[in-house]
């Protein structure tokens, strides 16, 4: 029987009240409810304190039951739902850090697929919802962990925990910060120095690891005052795609507004011998060919005659696809102008390129076989920087690597730039002045290599800021991006701090990490003492004290409003054997 409020005294009993657990059965029951899908028949099958949330359950008579397999089970979906949280952890990282690949990855399965469509965004939207789906199971695990319940995974979540860099230093801190409330708590109801030692070991070399993450970052971006170079160059990607159609006039002009120092794009030959612009081998992608030339959709680009590629929209695809997102930034009159766009000759780019006075890169496709220019298409396209364009062969940074020695044979002052690495002496035989490189590639130290020999570095294609504040702190001179408008405005990188500032950072972050966990820990440790006082027994976790304490404070608080005892709630539980049968 319950002791009465008289007995125990006013202040006792206020105490008490504040420091007991409390059944919280509604809430054990929705928890269950979400975990397991077991809204109707949840039965109240508590984890004796001290054993593990998945060891071998025995049925009403003390015999090993049927249970033992489930158990095993419920222990094996229980660490798989940890480790799926990990791995969605991390490729959602990785993937929403990817965003400067979008548009490549789109490209890539609309040339596979045969039409446009955001994937990437698609998969952004399924990997943060699969996360967050697999969060709420994790959290749930742990909420009924800490009130010393079993674990029952539905089997519908079983099947969707099947799929996939941690958070950085900072936020896996404040993860296992806040993991040490529930793990702390579970801590003092395990009643095996051999359970306790497993779980804190575990959870302390987590954090420890955590913790001494730093002492092996490394970070371009961690610089001493006054060693940061100049901005790198920014050089438009098919000009100014985010703002106008790609490889059309109004997109290099935009460029050329958004501050873009060099300009870059691709260069076909038709089957009439006159250079444009075109990105895709096909015409599918950006021009109306398919209304046009209908039976020629799938067509190589160059065995259209420019007479034919005249004819052919360049424009209205970037206004229906919307690859980047924005267009609808653009006012009525750059909407009417994108609306109106064609094919572009590589003659007016040049032309645009000398009258602003930028330096142009491109990419030259050699024609398939059976196009008249297939063997000349070098000499053709020199022809047209040399004799059909004003532009000053020095601002021409020649890319394509086939008959090099010819091409500068002919055109001495153009500047070579290669596509590949290379030792320094090899590229400076190749009379090499510049390296054009994936930003992957990106080393501080190659860089620096090959600046020493006058031999400059551009990576493409970069168009998040905080990728291009790594290419700065890197020190490359130049980058390609999609993003003019954007990264012309950053006026120093993103993240930049000295050692001194970061080490103070993470040694705080780690400094109130420990603090917030040992309160905790002593918060808990205080509790159990004090429930223990409470009850009156001792707090040894031996022979069962721990449950019959845990009762007794029950009692206190099941004492209604009129002084009466309420029931035990052991003689309210339910028979196992008999909510099984239901």
């Amino acid at each position: 029987m319950a002791p009465s409020l008289t007995t125990l005294g006013k202040l006792p009993v206020v105490r008490c009240r504040l420091l007991q657990r409390y059944e919280h059965q509604p809430f054990v029951s929705c928890l269950a409810g979400l975990y397991g899908c077991q809204w109707r028949r949840y039965q109240r099958t508590r984890a004796t304190p001290g054993d593990c949330c998945c060891s071998k359950v025995r049925d009403v008579r003390g015999q090993a039951g049927t249970g033992g397999l489930s158990s095993q089970l419920e222990c094996a979906s229980f660490a798989l739902l940890i480790v799926t949280f990990c791995l969605t952890l991390v490729f959602l990282y990785f993937w929403s850090e990817a965003q400067n690949d979008y548009n490549d990855f789109d490209w890539f399965n609309f040339g596979n697929l045969g039409f446009w469509f955001p994937w990437s965004v698609v998969l952004l939207v399924i990997a943060a919802a699969f996360f967050s789906y697999v969060t709420l199971l994790l959290l749930l695990a742990v909420c009924l962990l800490s009130e010393g319940q079993k674990l029952y995974l539905h089997w519908g979540h079983k099947i969707g925990v099947l799929v996939t860099a941690p958070y950085l230093h900072v936020g896996g801190v404040l993860l296992m910060t806040l993991l040490s409330w529930p793990i702390t708590l579970h801590f003092y109801d395990i009643n095996r120095k051999v359970g306790q030692v497993l779980i804190m070991g575990l959870y302390m070399a987590v954090l420890c690891a955590l913790y001494l993450v730093p002492l092996g970052m490394y970070s371009p971006c961690l610089k001493e005052e006054g060693t940061l170079g100049l901005a790198p160059a920014l050089i438009g990607h098919r000009g100014a795609p985010m703002l106008a159609p790609e490889n059309t006039l109004m997109s290099f002009e935009k460029a050329v507004e958004a501050g873009g120092q060099g300009l870059e794009t691709d260069v076909t030959i038709s089957y009439d011998g006159v250079p444009f612009l075109m990105h895709d081998h096909t015409l599918r992608r950006t021009t109306n060919v398919q209304e046009v030339f209908p039976n020629r959709t799938d067509a190589p680009a160059a065995m259209f005659t420019w007479g034919e590629l005249e004819t052919l929209n360049a424009g209205a695809w970037f206004l229906h696809r919307d690859p980047f997102g924005t267009a609808w930034s653009l006012g009525t009159e750059d909407r009417a102008q994108a609306q109106n766009q064609s094919v572009c000759t590589f003659k007016d780019f040049l032309e645009l390129a000398s009258q602003r006075g930028k330096q142009v890169i491109f990419d030259l496709y050699r024609p398939p076989k059976g196009h008249p220019y297939r063997d000349t298409w070098i000499t053709r396209t020199l022809e047209v920087i040399q004799n059909e364009s004003s532009i000053h062969s020095h601002q021409v940074l020649w890319l394509p690597s086939n008959l090099r020695s010819l091409v500068q044979q002919l055109d001495p002052d153009l500047q070579h730039t290669s596509a590949s690495r290379a030792p320094v002496e090899e590229l400076q035989q190749n009379h090499i002045v510049q390296l054009n490189l994936h930003y992957s590639s990106m080393s501080t130290d190659m860089i620096i290599e090959y600046a020493a020999a006058n031999i400059s570095t551009n990576l493409y294609v970069i168009s998040q800021s905080w990728l291009y504040s790594l290419a700065w702190c890197t020190g490359a001179q130049s980058v390609t991006t999609n993003a003019l408008q954007f990264l012309n405005n950053l006026s120093r990188p993103l993240f930049l701090m000295t050692p001194g500032e970061y080490n103070l950072m993470w040694v705080l972050t780690d400094v109130v990490s420990i603090t917030i966990i040992f309160i905790i820990f002593i918060f808990h440790w205080w509790r159990e003492q004090s429930l223990a006082f409470c009850s009156g027994s001792k707090p040894t976790l031996e022979h069962g004290t721990y449950i019959k304490f845990r009762t007794d404070v029950w009692s206190v608080s099941s004492v209604n409003i009129l002084g009466e005892p309420a029931r035990s709630p052991l003689a309210t539980e339910p028979n196992l054997a008999t909510v099984s049968e239901h």
